[in-house]
């Protein structure tokens, strides 16, 4: 699951992507070492998806997960970017990018993912629609924002329409395989950005008068 075709010489299958999660849960998991573990695996409580089993996480999907768990942005602000992971035991995060995506992935190494899906940042509906990944064509590093990443990695439902996008800004085009570890690629980076970016707006807001 997971994987398309372009281009199959930098497609890696998803268990490999997800032992390459398993550094960033690892990083997590250790700064909460007295943390109690779920009783059905090693996952630490704090990390585990904190919204109830979900069957049908597309139905009324911004009303059930309206704040990404991992960075708090607003999901139908940024519905370009946003997306959502079904754990084998229906347990859903509803994130804001595929970088908390990558996040989620990470400290639920003990869960399956059932089903991912992205939006296709091509269409004109607004929100954008959810789409299976499996059937998404990815465009990485072109001239287009992100959430939560410098380098941007929107997906498309639609080969032709990220060629088109790729004409005018840029990039490269993939599969969600390669999207999501140019995303572990980038989270060293994209951490420093982040936090540099909150600093900035914490000053301004304590500039502000009263």
């Amino acid at each position: 699951m997971y994987g398309l075709s372009i281009p199959q010489e930098s497609t890696m299958n998803r268990r490999d992507l997800l032992k390459i999660s398993a550094f960033a849960g690892l990083a997590a998991a250790t700064t909460q070492a007295s943390a109690n573990a779920c009783a059905t695996d090693g996952t630490p409580n704090q990390f585990i998806p904190k919204k109830a089993a979900d069957a049908k996480p597309l139905e009324n999907e911004f009303e059930k997960y309206p704040k990404c768990p991992y960075c708090g942005m607003d999901r139908k602000e940024h519905h370009r970017a946003r997306m959502l992971v079904q754990y084998s035991d229906d347990l859903t995060d509803g994130v804001c990018s595929i970088h908390c995506l990558s996040l989620s992935l990470g400290v639920n190494i003990d869960r399956e993912p059932k089903n991912i899906w992205g939006p296709d940042y091509g269409s004109a509906v607004e929100p954008r629609p959810l789409t299976p990944v499996d059937s998404l064509v990815y465009l990485i590093g072109a001239d287009l924002k992100h959430a939560m990443t410098k380098r941007s990695k929107h997906s498309f439902a639609s080969a032709s329409t990220a060629k088109e996008f790729m004409a005018k800004h840029g990039g490269s085009l993939g599969n969600f395989n390669d999207a999501l570890r140019e995303s572990y690629l980038d989270m060293a980076s994209d951490v420093s950005m982040i936090r540099k970016n909150r600093e900035e707006r914490r000053k301004r807001a304590m500039q502000k008068p009263a």
